[in-house]
């Protein structure tokens, strides 16, 4: 199982931190690096920062997000990126959701399963070294009845740069087993993943393709409780965040994680948290939440739980691990990474 983290910097002041903990995460051993956009900092900048300081792991985007750049834009970006850093980038790309592409950027968030095919289709094109035409329900290049004709870039093909797709929903999860080459997954229960594996599968052998074709990579936090008691605060403390993901996330009508919940067993409890927080009721979404629905999405535990959870992790057919460490300050979190690295180098080695 492979080793991977996400880091965003949007806050001023922030960046030297992030900088300090990608430059020490790739010393500890870590093999991937993604950079969120979400509504903060963009990640290509990040991205090329990054590949100037570091020499080894893979760098990603985690996620570029679709109908924000125009696809050639988005393969313009991927390509300067793998040469920036010698071969080393992961295109990540998707879907985000209706609040922040219509309410942040502005563009129609309509039909993005069409436009997320359309988008691979295009870049595939431009990654190829092709001249880029394409006529699709929501893309098409060049503009039909208008001046320009098809052109490819001038800069050089590179057709093995690996696309991620992160996807939740079943129609999307079954695109991504079809044309990706990795999955960005959230909201992971490895006793419920069948709800994500069996539309992954059903994609890649509508594409004669098997698991083995496609990098499983699933991200959770990870934070070590010394004990019984404080594993109970811990616990306690995530449950704003996760209902948030549940009530919050998304609009009003369209909150993917709250449908990936809701998939994995926890329809009627994702339900009332998502009533509750709509109606302005935040600790009362938050006090629906169980200690099962915090356990089993994140890597939090003491020690020997952590070990065991990320054998179940890797069990399940996860293959590259996305560790989000806990901690209050730089070295806290990078202490927090580096043994749960050591666990993942001991699971791999038995």
């Amino acid at each position: 199982m492979r080793t991977a983290t996400t880091v965003e910097a949007s806050n001023r002041g922030s960046w030297r931190d992030t900088l300090s903990f990608v430059v020490e995460a790739e010393k500890l051993g870590l093999d991937v690096c993604f950079v969120a956009e979400a509504w903060g900092s963009d990640g290509p900048s990040a991205l090329g920062f990054y590949a100037a300081r570091t020499d080894r792991m893979l760098l990603g985007s985690g996620i570029m997000q679709l109908g924000t750049r125009t696809p050639v834009a988005l393969a313009q970006t991927a390509l300067t990126l793998a040469e920036m850093s010698e071969g080393r980038f992961l295109l990540g790309l998707g879907a985000s959701g209706p609040q922040v592409i219509e309410g942040l950027h502005g563009v129609p968030f309509a039909k993005p399963l069409t436009r997320m095919r359309e988008t691979v289709d295009i870049i595939r094109q431009v990654f190829a070294g092709e001249k880029v035409s394409y006529s699709g329900s929501q893309l098409r290049i060049p503009l039909p009845d208008g001046e320009g004709k098809p052109m490819r870039l001038s800069m050089n093909a590179n057709p093995d740069i690996p696309i991620y797709l992160a996807t939740i929903s079943p129609r999307t999860l079954r695109l991504t087993g079809e044309i990706a080459d990795g999955w960005l997954g959230t909201s992971f229960v490895p006793e419920g993943a069948s709800a994500y594996f069996e539309p992954l599968d059903a994609g890649l052998a509508e594409a004669g393709r098997t698991r083995a074709d496609l990098d499983v990579c699933q991200g959770a936090e990870v934070a070590f409780a010394e004990d019984e008691d404080a594993l109970r605060d811990m616990v306690a403390s995530r449950k704003k965040e996760l209902a948030f993901s549940l009530g919050g996330m998304g609009s009003a009508q369209t909150n993917f994680y709250n449908g990936a919940y809701s998939r994995q067993g926890w329809a009627d409890v994702a339900a009332a948290v998502r009533e509750r927080w709509q109606s302005g009721d935040r600790d009362g979404a938050a006090g629906l939440v169980t200690d099962d629905m915090v356990l089993g999405t994140t890597l939090i535990g003491t020690e020997p739980m952590v070990r065991d959870r990320l054998k179940v992790w890797s069990d399940a057919g996860v293959d590259t691990v996305r560790l989000y460490p806990a901690g209050d300050s730089l070295d806290a979190k990078l202490t927090t990474l580096g043994r749960a690295l050591d666990m993942v180098r001991t699971l791999n080695d038995t």
